[in-house]
């Protein structure tokens, strides 16, 4: 293999080409879960070398068919599915894009921008406000994740109510194919029927169809005018009330619309006491709800207002309290963001990253936290998402007093069982914005319909014969 890292060197430049040392930044996910052993991690700076780095893997691969080379393409490495770091053959390439990070345009009148895939979310947010627009991409990570990440995982995020997944705000794709060509697809059009849709296939696939190296994303008008509420109500039946209501009064300045279970506040305030988390001791569910509006922002609380004295009214509102300046708001989008930091520090625990119908997610609610307390007494859940589009993030934490990592090793697999059996009854996803990766590409196994794998298997084979992309994410072929 040394002369395909030879290779590797003269096209990205031997300082790009690491193969010892402390590779931990791109050989361990970020929950550090997994651990594996790259052949090499290289790093290129144009769509060209990506292609001439795939092509050269390609030939390698169809001179040594048993050599188990492969690509692994990775951005920000923020992936919680374990999909973008390599297994411990010791025969994966680690295909690094942070150097890709250009904004190569931004056509205001448009409203498109295009943009490398190692560009980094929040500085496209950035450059995107510069011109007094919005990229209304937003999560937790945004400050390390990337776009190319974001659109390989078809991302959601907090304002997936108003303005969709990644795949929504995308209009087309550069992309280097698994035989090292280039699929040139950077249309800024809003329409174009011209056969199959390649830029949606590609979303989403995790990096197992081709890498994508470019995109062309959607801009929006900046809102005259933002505010935050915060609201406790008294169950889960009572969050959608509110949900419908906020529908009603709102329209489509509704941007914003998460809940978080006392137990999940109760952790952001034990470990960032700080955080002056408001409510939580009051009632089991907070409420986060964002108005956007093209309005004054007296129109907009105004709005707001209204919305949460029929809510009080009604009783699925006990109390609120709306932000009165910008900082105020970011410091409550804080405390919801930090609930799976404070969630970490207290130990590791089994994550879901589910979607369920929103007129069920009550039901849903009740039925699994009695599945798992009569399974396993004691156990801690921490429930919060985003319920505006029916994305829960219904973790399981060890009972208090148990050791984590023993809890893991004992209950991992009965509690993603139980849960995602559940998932199946009410007809949701076992996976809503985080993606299959490696850890659910089992699971997807039984929950996905039979017809619908072989097509997967059918699509995967025609575009990457050889096997070199990803292998063993998203589904096994």
């Amino acid at each position: 293999m040394q002369t395909l890292l030879n290779e590797f060197r003269h096209i990205v430049g031997a300082a790009h080409v690491y193969t010892d040392g402390d590779l931990t930044a791109w050989e361990q996910d970020w929950r550090k879960r997994s651990h594996g052993k790259a052949l090499a991690v290289v790093r290129p700076a144009s769509t060209e070398e990506v292609a001439q780095l795939v092509k050269a893997c390609a030939t390698y691969q169809a001179l040594h068919p048993t050599s188990g080379v492969s690509i692994v393409p990775q951005g920000g490495n923020t992936g919680l599915v374990v999909g973008s770091t390599p297994d411990d053959s010791g025969h994966q390439i680690v295909l690094s894009l942070q150097r890709m990070n250009t904004v190569r345009s931004l056509d205001a009148d448009n409203l498109t921008m295009t943009v490398e895939a190692g560009c980094i979310l929040q500085n496209l947010q950035e450059r995107a406000e510069e011109s007094n627009l919005l990229f209304p991409l937003s999560m937790a990570s945004e400050g390390t994740c990337t776009l190319g990440g974001n659109l390989g995982t078809n991302a959601g995020g907090t304002q997936v109510l108003r303005y969709g997944n990644t795949r929504d705000l995308c209009l087309g794709l550069e992309v280097v194919t698994a035989q090292g060509e280039v699929w040139h697809g950077l249309s800024g059009l809003r329409k174009d029927n011209t056969g199959y849709d390649l830029r949606n296939l590609l979303i989403g696939s995790e990096g197992t169809l081709g890498i994508i190296t470019a995109a062309t994303m959607k801009l929006y008008p900046l809102p005259a005018s933002q505010l935050t509420a915060w609201a406790a109500v008294p169950s889960l039946e009572h969050a959608i009330t509110l949900l419908g209501l906020a529908h009603r009064h709102l329209g489509a300045g509704l941007t914003g619309f998460e809940v978080m279970s006392q137990f999940a506040l109760s952790l952001v305030a034990k470990h960032f006491p700080l955080l002056l988390v408001p409510l939580h001791l009051d009632a089991p569910f907070c409420v986060l709800l964002e108005n956007s509006a093209h309005e004054s922002e007296t129109h907009t609380r105004g709005q707001f207002e209204g919305l949460l004295e029929t809510a009080l009214d009604q009783g699925c509102v006990t109390d609120a309290v709306v932000s009165e300046s910008l900082s105020q708001a970011n410091q409550l989008w804080h405390i919801r963001e930090s609930i799976p930091l404070a969630q970490a520090l207290e130990g590791l625990n089994i994550k879901h990253d589910i979607s369920i119908p929103v007129s069920s997610i009550p039901a849903f609610v009740h039925a699994t936290d009695a599945l798992l307390q009569k399974a396993i007494p004691g156990v801690r859940l921490v429930n919060f998402g985003h319920l505006g589009d029916g994305n829960l993030h219904y973790n399981v934490q060890a009972p208090e007093g148990m050791d984590a990592a023993a809890f893991l090793r004992a209950h991992e697999e009965q509690v993603n069982t139980l849960v995602f059996d559940s998932v199946a009854q009410f007809n949701g996803s076992i996976s809503a914005e985080h993606g299959v990766g490696s850890l659910k590409v089992d699971k997807l196994e039984h929950y996905k319909s039979p017809v619908a794998l072989d097509m997967m298997r059918a699509i995967k084979r025609a575009l990457d014969p050889h096997n070199l992309m990803n292998p063993g994410r998203v589904v096994r072929v």
